[in-house]
């Protein structure tokens, strides 16, 4: 069985998905941040040709179940900008649903994500999951364990928010030495929010994929450190697991408003990137590692 990347219009191979944002969001909305949903149709439109203009060719969308994430309208917008689009399935922390919402599928979660990833209708391609801050409390711990089994029956990869980037190695160990993930499967989000570099290379040692994002949020207080932690890890033999993604959660955060938007990767970044730290980690970074991070063995 080959490895394919599940995309809203269908599956493809993994070379096929090209320059690839790994981790933003065009739809998405929550009672804990309340008037900054994005809910624009259009200003998705405009922000994925923006991407495109600049060489994009692949977004991965990470809003989960109950967050908003307009997944019957993911295609038609993949479609109008030639942009490949990834969507997710999961669940986030306990704060981002009101309680009648996550009780009608507290006790079948593993069911929905399933179905999300593997039913008729338009498939998911990533399940996301979050931890709380440096630690992991029992809402997280469930919706893991459920993650854990919706991709042991259908290879999905697991993509991680760590809250302020703490508690990554509590979440391996949940995932990967309780529930039998293997590590190559798990991406983890947000880790240059905590920029400790002890732990950035204990991850990478581990095996998992480690993404930093969100570098359209406006003053990011650890952005400066960006390409540091890019570049230590690429010196300690992990480029290979290095992942970067916008992380667009606002309307203000957008390239056709006041921030910087999901173009800044390939505007911004990437020629730093290149200039500082390389063009082959570039390429790793942008190319070579998401079309392994986000390819499964997708099981019916």
């Amino acid at each position: 069985m080959s490895e394919r990347v599940r995309t809203v219009l269908g599956d493809i191979a993994p070379e096929e998905l090209g320059v690839c944002d790994a981790h933003d969001h065009l739809f998405i909305s929550s009672p804990a941040l309340p008037g900054q949903e994005l809910d624009d149709a259009e200003a998705a439109l405009a922000e994925l040709n923006a991407f495109a203009a600049l060489g994009g060719n692949a977004v991965v969308q990470w809003t989960p179940w109950g967050m908003g994430p307009r997944t019957e309208e993911l295609p038609g917008l993949s479609r109008r900008s030639g942009v490949h689009v990834i969507g997710a399935t999961g669940m986030h922390q306990a704060k981002h649903y009101g309680r009648d919402e996550t009780a009608g599928v507290h006790d079948d979660l593993a069911g929905l994500f399933v179905r999300d990833l593997t039913g008729p209708r338009v498939k998911a391609g990533l399940i996301k999951v979050a931890g709380a801050y440096h630690r992991l409390d029992d809402h997280a711990r469930h919706v893991m364990a459920a993650a854990a089994e919706a991709h042991h029956a259908t290879d999905a990869p697991i993509g991680v928010h760590l809250e302020a980037g703490t508690a990554a190695m509590d979440v391996l160990d949940l995932l990967c030495g309780t529930h039998g993930v293997s590590p190559r499967r798990v991406i983890l989000g947000h880790l240059h929010r905590f920029p400790d570099t002890r732990m950035h290379r204990a991850v990478a040692e581990a095996g998992a994929f480690l993404a930093f994002d969100g570098p359209s949020r406006v003053h990011h207080a650890t952005d400066w450190r960006l390409l540091d932690s890019l570049g230590a890890l690429a010196d300690a033999g992990h480029a290979h697991q290095l992942l970067l993604g916008a992380d667009t959660v606002t309307a203000l955060a957008r390239s056709g408003a006041d921030g910087p938007g999901m173009p800044f990767l390939l505007g911004g970044l990437r020629p730093r990137i290149e200039r500082e730290l390389g063009a082959a980690l570039a390429t790793a970074i942008f190319i070579e590692n998401p079309s392994r991070a986000f390819a499964a063995r997708w099981r019916p």
